[in-house]
């Protein structure tokens, strides 16, 4: 165990800096300006969320129960530590990755059930698959089904889902009666945790996609600026769902040691930065909402749209990419 804790401390470090910018943000910059005590807030918030992801995958100790403790309360209020654990390793059965029924992090619907929404409804879902739509309508729509969801199994006699947020309600408790005896109104921390979850969507966005191979579902983003580190070098989220035990300081060099087999795996499912996904899909859909190998409840042996074979000489330009503008894998 504290060899564990030794040889983790950049998770501990960022831990600690995390419910210090938080504090910050509520009795301090409250006061200071409330716009950038609503900015500082939203970040802790999204790293809070980063941070449980790992957590979640066994960081940085070996028992379960502390490493929950260490992010206990949950700062962003809408899910409860348990669902998201229990959802989340439900994710990582890579075979089923974007399965409309299967995954439960999918953005994908049958086509049958599309087929079947109100003209409204499938309005709303195509602008949540752009960009701005994701970061905007994504938080509340996201809510909605997963508690409806929820809901609908715990009427079924799901006790594992209903007790997840019956636990849930002791730290809903805690961060509400903090936030209210802070000088933050409880209205600008709401503000600041529905940010959080829109920035984290950018997150989301794109680290899958429908694909025949599974291997080639998962994305490869190299970007290494301030998104990149506050979603824990999940960018590098092929290398993630391969090895998804190793933290997350230690993503980009396992990539870099061998980006040309992971750029093979995922057949070129690559960005260059988050730069790039905001100017390509900002405003532009990235897939639609049925998903393209999905026919009448079935998976259907087709490919979706892809990007080119990497080329073999990838892997010598992939760590200089960003810094020398050298080309990628045309789109």
């Amino acid at each position: 165990m504290t060899h564990r804790l030794i040889a983790e401390w950049p998770t501990l470090a960022l831990l600690i800096l995390c419910y210090a910018a938080w504090a910050v943000s509520l009795f301090w910059l409250s006061e200071l300006w409330l716009p950038l005590a609503i900015f500082v807030a939203a970040l802790s918030v999204t790293l809070h969320a980063s941070l449980t992801h790992e957590m979640v995958h066994g960081h940085p100790t070996d028992d379960d129960r502390l490493n929950h403790a260490l992010v206990w309360p949950v700062l962003g209020l809408f899910v409860p530590y348990g669902r998201f654990r229990d959802t989340h390793l439900a994710h990582h059965r890579d075979a089923r990755l974007t399965d409309p029924y299967d995954d439960p992090e999918s953005n994908y619907l049958d086509p049958v059930v599309w087929r079947r929404l109100p003209a409204p409804v499938r309005t709303l879902l195509r602008a949540n698959n752009t960009l701005l739509g994701r970061m905007t309508l994504g938080p509340a729509i996201g809510q909605v089904a997963f508690m409806w969801t929820d809901w609908k199994a715990s009427r079924s006699g799901d006790r594992r889902i209903a007790g997840a947020w019956i636990a849930h309600i002791p730290s809903i408790a805690v961060v509400v009666s903090i936030v209210w005896f802070s000088p933050l109104p409880l209205w600008a921390y709401a503000i600041a945790v529905y940010a959080a979850h829109g920035v984290l969507r950018i997150r989301t966005f794109l680290e899958h996609r429908a694909h025949e191979h599974t291997a080639a579902r998962t994305v490869i983003i190299e970007d290494r600026g301030p998104l990149a580190l506050l979603f824990l070098n999940n960018n590098y989220h092929l290398v993630h769902h391969m090895h998804p035990r190793v933290p997350w300081f230690r993503l980009p060099a396992l990539y870099l040691a061998d980006a040309e087999r992971y750029l093979r795996r995922n057949q070129g499912y690559w960005f260059r930065s988050y730069g790039e996904i905001f100017a390509r899909h900002f405003l532009a859909a990235k897939d639609p909402v049925p998903h393209p190998l999905w026919t009448g409840g079935e998976r259907v042996e087709r490919p979706a749209p892809q990007r080119a074979p990497v080329a073999p000489a990838y892997a010598t330009i992939t760590a200089r990419s960003q810094r020398a503008g050298a080309p990628h894998p045309p789109s």
